[in-house]
C-alpha cells in the first residue's frame, strides 16, 4: 500500500509542501534571488501594510472576483437549464459553450487582446459601422477592469454549465412529474425543485471560483501587464512584479503568504459548509 501511494505523496513533498514551506521562510528574508537571504522578521508583512499597491491588488482582486464568479454561475445555469433537453443539436451548442474553457488562458487573452484592440479590433470595427467612435478599451482606467471581466465571464462560463448539467441529471424526473400534476409551470418548477437541489453543486462552484479567481494572472499580465493606473493589477501580477521584475523574492514570498491565508479561509468554508444542502426537502 505504501509503495501506490508513495508517487502521489512524492509530487505533492516535492511539488507543493516543500514550496510552500519555502516561501515561509522567505517571506521573513530579503531574499533578492542573487545573494544570501538574511532574516528580516515581520519587516516584509509590516511594509505590506504601508503598500499602497498590494491594497489596489486586494482590491482589484475581490473586485474580479465578485463580479466574474457570480455573472458567470448565472449564465452558467441559464446555459445549463436551456440545453438540458433531448435534441441532435444540443450536443453541438454544449460543446460551443464549453470549448472556450478547455482552450489556453493566453491564447483566448491574445484573442480578446486583438477584440479590444483601439485600431484594428473587432469591437471597434463594429462599433464603427453604427457610427460610434472608437474606445480605448484597455487603455481607459474606467474600462479596463470591466474588459478583463467580461472576457472572464466568456471563457469560465462553460464550465459552470457543465457542472450544472451534471447537477440537473441527477434531479429524478418523478419531481417534475408530480409539479406538472400540481398544476406547477416552467418558473415555479425551477424555483421549488430545480434550484433547491442545485443548492451542492452551486456551493462546490462558488467555492472553487473563489479559489481560481484569486490566482488570475495570466490574462492580467497579458492584456493589460496590471494598468492603466494600476486599475487591473491582482494580487498574483504584484507576486510576479515583485518577485521576477524587482527581484525582491523575500517581499513577494509574503504576499504569497497573505494569499495563501485567503486560500486556507476559504477550504475551511468548504468544511464547514460544504455538507450543507446535500439533503433538500421540495415537498
Amino acid at each position: 500500500a505504501y509503495a501506490m501511494i508513495f508517487p502521489a505523496y512524492f509530487v505533492f513533498t516535492v511539488f507543493i509542501l516543500i514550496p510552500i514551506g519555502m516561501v515561509l521562510y522567505y517571506s521573513v528574508t530579503n531574499y533578492n534571488l542573487y545573494t544570501a537571504p538574511d532574516l528580516v522578521g515581520l519587516k516584509n508583512y509590516i511594509n505590506l501594510l504601508k503598500d499602497d499597491d498590494f491594497f489596489s491588488a486586494v482590491k482589484n482582486t475581490l473586485f474580479y472576483s465578485i463580479f466574474t464568479l457570480f455573472p458567470q454561475l448565472a449564465l452558467g445555469l441559464f446555459v445549463a437549464v436551456i440545453l438540458y433537453r433531448k435534441s441532435r443539436l444540443i450536443p453541438i451548442f454544449r460543446t460551443a459553450f464549453y470549448l472556450p474553457n478547455v482552450m489556453s488562458m493566453v491564447c483566448m487573452s491574445m484573442v480578446w487582446l486583438w477584440i479590444y484592440d483601439p485600431t484594428f479590433g473587432l469591437l471597434n470595427s463594429i462599433l464603427k459601422m453604427f457610427g460610434v467612435s472608437a474606445k480605448q478599451w484597455l487603455q481607459d482606467p474606467n474600462m479596463a477592469m470591466p474588459c478583463v471581466i467580461i472576457m472572464g465571464i466568456w471563457k469560465n462560463c462553460g464550465y459552470s454549465m457543465v457542472i450544472f448539467l451534471s447537477g440537473l441529471t441527477s434531479i429524478p424526473d418523478s419531481l417534475y412529474e408530480a409539479a406538472s400534476l400540481d398544476g406547477a409551470n416552467a418558473l415555479q418548477k425551477f424555483v421549488k425543485i430545480t434550484w433547491p437541489m442545485l443548492r451542492p453543486t452551486t456551493f462546490f462552484l462558488l467555492v472553487t471560483g473563489i479559489v481560481n479567481s484569486f490566482a488570475v494572472f495570466e490574462q492580467i499580465n497579458i492584456m493589460t501587464s496590471g494598468g492603466p493606473l494600476n486599475r487591473t493589477t491582482t494580487i498574483v501580477h504584484q507576486i510576479y512584479r515583485r518577485a521576477f521584475l524587482e527581484f525582491k523574492m523575500g517581499y513577494a514570498s509574503a504576499m504569497s503568504v497573505v494569499l495563501l491565508l485567503f486560500s486556507i479561509v476559504v477550504t475551511a468554508l468548504v468544511f464547514k459548509f460544504g455538507s450543507r444542502g446535500q439533503d433538500v426537502d421540495v415537498s
